[in-house]
């Protein structure tokens, strides 16, 4: 099903139909910052591997966490003062940073190194969702390889199983940049969207 939604102005009541689908274990598509996303409950099992499944990745395939704001990651990273500095200069934008895990996130998350990746999207809808919801979406990006959706009904078409896709208008086609902090210097394992100059020099 596809659901038009203003991505600026996100209507409350599409909001709480979508966050309905997660609490109820499904799997959803939505706008970001920079390209849709496929996400899920960070607190439901069979919700992270009906996303798996979806996405057509195994359990070694990283996934992001989608947070509304800086607020509430300490509960799922360990996030040192430098770190936080960082986070905050950056966030909301079109980041993901790598932490060390906290013992609150589910095993079934753990990429051999117990880490996870952080994101706050600058997209109004991503950010009323976790909102609603009250907690961390599980996040992957609604693509092929390397070949990112960017048609709300296409990625209705291509991952059966999503319950629901937000259509917030033309995705983008760059992923979020990621930078590892979990080391004594930040280390940029993919260069996307946004620019580090300003955050790392």
């Amino acid at each position: 099903m596809v659901l038009e939604i203003h991505p600026e102005h996100p209507e409350p009541r599409k909001i709480r139909r979508a966050v309905e689908a997660l609490r109820a274990g499904h799997a959803i598509a939505y706008p970001t910052d920079t390209v849709y996303g496929l996400g899920c409950d960070i607190l439901q099992k069979r919700a992270i591997e009906n996303v798996q499944r979806i996405k057509g990745v195994g359990p070694d395939h990283p996934l992001a966490f989608v947070c509304a704001d800086l607020s509430g990651i300490a509960r799922w990273a360990v996030v040192d003062n430098r770190a936080y500095r960082l986070l905050r200069r950056a966030l909301p934008g079109p980041y993901c940073f790598i932490l060390e895990a906290s013992p609150e996130v589910p095993r079934l998350l753990h990429v051999r190194k117990r880490t996870v990746g952080i994101r706050v999207p600058d997209h109004a809808v991503a950010q009323a969702l976790v909102r609603e919801l009250g907690h961390p979406i599980v996040s992957t990006s609604a693509s092929r390889g390397d070949e990112p959706f960017v048609d709300a009904r296409e990625i209705d078409d291509a991952f059966p199983g999503l319950e629901l896709v937000l259509d917030g208008g033309p995705g983008g086609t760059v992923p979020s940049t990621v930078i590892d902090l979990t080391g004594p210097e930040p280390v940029i394992v993919r260069q996307g969207a946004g620019d580090v100059a300003p955050l790392l020099g």
